[in-house]
């Protein structure tokens, strides 16, 4: 008989672990499929690793390299996806439920390396500009900074995403220059060592950027300090107990927590069993049920209905649940798997009898649950499971219980508004989706709802086909809820990698804030010599390099030939009476036709290292521009970013943000703007 692996931390920069301790069944079959260790930890080991170690390699890199180094990541765990479907069988999830944690989880390495390529700097500042003037004369002003911490990042994960749930809070926080410890729940444990020793095998995690614990954190949290963060996804009561640990507090350590909620699904009142929206509410309900075995956080666990539509929705939801085929997720027809473990099993029968004292049983294991599968008996297998409050308003039941599994409890509304107090009742929530056919019912109840629901989700038949659901969560939306939900935030594209730097507000001159920064702030020092901006290469470029051009006269000339070009004849610049009655008192030229006269006074036409002008930023008008108004440029590069990419001819290149400002013959300001551009490197 094969020896029973043994489960290995990952600390120091060394697997830990050679005798075995407690077992892990398969939730497919009841056999082990793999133990942890039984060696304790040294977390001061752990601690010191990431902080001496960690910290210095991550520091050695800038936000464009690390993101860079995400997307090898991704890519490299995607080449390597089966073997961890091959392990996550065992945790009882289908292929489609495991694509959700694993290619799910790559997913969103690629997705927060894109959010690094695109919307951070080349080095470890972030500039939350603009700055803005302190003093009358220009010389002393303020900004914000976003800096990398200086701290580790704790994450402590659920069960029910074991790849997934590590990746979604190591892409940010890695990509902030933050070392993570990670602590999965230990039932799924095999599963994120599988995903942490392919990491480790590439080569591409710096030493103590990345650790593993298998078990418990003994002391961990109290050997953190106030540069450190700690997140935790699970239930609400284990949040409640270590967001109090001493030592947190003390510290004053960030405590980021996402807790399972009683999310809710209101089918609107618009909406008859005739719609095409009555069944997408039906199809969502169930999927939700049925989709990792109803494990998710997300999940629905109450769908509020109008009274007069509960026995049709109950009869669809009952037809659709009989065709569900639970078992062995390699048989088959097999739609459904198993609950991750024995425990949750037990836990949620628990909990079932505890919601059956306030509902009626609509359909469950009575209804032909039979999985299918060899040695499907000793599995953790739980059937679909549909209640009915017998009073919705009445303490406790569904508003109160979870039971983290298939199970979803209908309960009944006479209004909108009654509906809108039932969601309410959760306390606080992760989502809630709204299905309706009126803009209308959206618009009143949606804010409403906003205030205890940390997604809303809106459904009908215009967003169905390219809809992703009441239950995913993305790399570009907050992850997250009020209340019961845990009060934290997670993902949300950028938002989440500032939640692991550290926002501080600066002051001085606007030539000290150009030093901090490394963007060309105004009324700072700049540079002008002999040679044009647009002739230097990205690698000579010096930010606050500047060119003031030379100067132009608008003439009507310039309006009729430009109005005539864009076909742009606004009675602003061709109807004299008409703007002779305007707040301007004067026709005045179009304000593109300033852009367009800026560039030509700005651009150098030869062919040199600028390859090309693709957007403008922060455009305002400020000032208009009339005819005999004389205007002039001042180009100065802002910000340069390398974000290692080539052209198609495969020569280097990076983007350079340049500031424009446009003023008249009296200095003030008329037009303001960025310009990016692709720059060509030296070879």
């Amino acid at each position: 008989m094969a020896q029973e692996p043994i489960l290995q931390s990952f600390i120091g920069g060394r697997w830990v672990g050679q005798h075995g301790a407690q077992a892990l069944r398969s939730a497919l079959n009841g056999q082990t499929v793999a133990r942890t260790h039984e060696e304790a930890l040294d977390f001061a080991e752990a601690v010191a690793h990431a902080r001496e170690q960690g910290l210095k390699e991550l520091m050695s890199m800038d936000f464009q390299q690390r993101a860079q180094r995400l997307k090898a990541l991704a890519l490299y765990l995607t080449e390597r996806k089966e073997q961890l479907y091959e392990i996550s069988r065992h945790s009882g999830a289908t292929r489609a439920d495991s694509w959700i944690d694993i290619e799910g989880g790559a997913g969103t390495l690629f997705a927060y390396a894109g959010v690094g390529g695109r919307e951070l700097p080349s080095g470890n500042v972030v500039h939350e500009g603009p700055a803005m003037p302190l003093g009358k004369t220009g010389k002393f002003a303020g900004s914000h900074i976003l800096v990398p911490r200086g701290g580790i990042a704790v994450h402590i994960n659920a069960f029910n995403f074991p790849i997934w749930g590590m990746l979604e809070k190591f892409a940010p926080s890695f990509l902030a220059g933050m070392p993570c410890i990670v602590k999965p729940a230990t039932a799924t444990s095999y599963i994120t060592e599988a995903a942490v020793r392919v990491m480790h095998e590439s080569g591409l995690l710096p030493a103590g950027s990345l650790q593993l614990i298998i078990g418990g954190t003994g002391d961990l949290l109290d050997r953190l300090q106030g540069q450190d963060v700690v997140t935790f996804t699970g239930s609400a009561d284990t949040a409640a107990k270590l967001r109090v640990n001493a030592n947190l507090i003390r510290n004053s350590v960030p405590f980021n927590a996402e807790a399972d909620s009683l999310n809710c699904a209101i089918l609107a009142p618009d909406v008859t069993p005739d719609d095409e929206e009555f069944d997408l509410f039906v199809k969502e309900v169930a999927r939700e049920m049925t989709v990792k075995a109803g494990q998710k956080c997300t999940a629905i666990r109450r769908a509020i209905v109008p009274a007069k539509h509960v026995d049709a929705v109950a009869e669809r939801l009952r037809e659709r649940l009989a065709k569900v085929v639970v078992g062995d997720p390699s048989v088959e027809g097999v739609k459904m798997g198993a609950l991750a473990s024995h425990a949750q099993q037990a836990d949620v029968a628990e909990r079932v009898e505890a919601l059956l004292k306030s509902s009626d049983l609509l359909f469950g294991a009575k209804d032909g649950f039979a999985p299918r599968g060899d040695g499907v008996a000793e599995g953790a297998f739980f059937a679909p499971t549909l209640l009915r409050s017998r009073d919705p308003h009445a303490e406790g039941g569904a508003h109160d219980i979870e039971a983290f599994g298939p199970v979803t409890t209908l309960m009944t509304y006479d209004d909108i508004d009654e509906a809108v107090a039932l969601a309410a009742r959760g306390k606080g929530s992760l989502v809630a989706s709204l299905i309706t056919r009126d803009p209308q019912v959206a618009a009143k109840v949606v804010p409403v709802m906003g205030a205890l629901h940390g997604r809303l989700h809106i459904l009908d038949r215009e967003s169905a086909a390219e809809s992703t659901g009441h239950g995913s969560p993305l790399p570009v939306l907050k992850h997250g809820g009020p209340g019961r939900a845990g009060g934290g935030e997670e993902l949300g594209g950028l938002r989440a990698v500032k939640h692991y730097l550290q926002r501080t507000a600066v002051q001085g001159s606007p030539s000290m804030l150009m030093a901090v920064t490394g963007e060309y702030v105004r009324g700072a020092k700049v540079y002008e010599t002999e040679v044009h901006p647009f002739r230097r290469y990205f690698d000579d470029l010096k930010i606050g390099e500047s060119l003031l051009t030379h100067r132009r006269t608008v003439t009507e000339a310039d309006l009729v030939n430009f109005g005539c070009l864009s076909g742009d004849h606004f009675y602003m610049h061709f109807d004299e009476l008409a703007a002779k009655d305007s707040q301007f008192g004067k026709r005045i030229a179009h304000g593109y036709f300033v852009l367009s006269a800026a560039a030509g006074l700005f651009v150098s036409p030869g062919v040199g290292p600028v390859l090309a002008n693709y957007g403008l930023d922060t455009l305002r008008f400020i000032n208009p521009v009339g005819i005999g108004d004389t205007i002039q440029a001042r180009l100065t590069c802002k910000r340069k970013i390398d974000q290692g990419k080539k052209s198609p001819k495969g020569e280097p290149q990076g983007v350079v943000a340049w500031d424009v400002e446009v003023t008249n013959q009296l200095g003030e300001l008329v037009a303001s703007y960025d310009i990016l551009t692709l720059v060509l490197k030296r070879a």
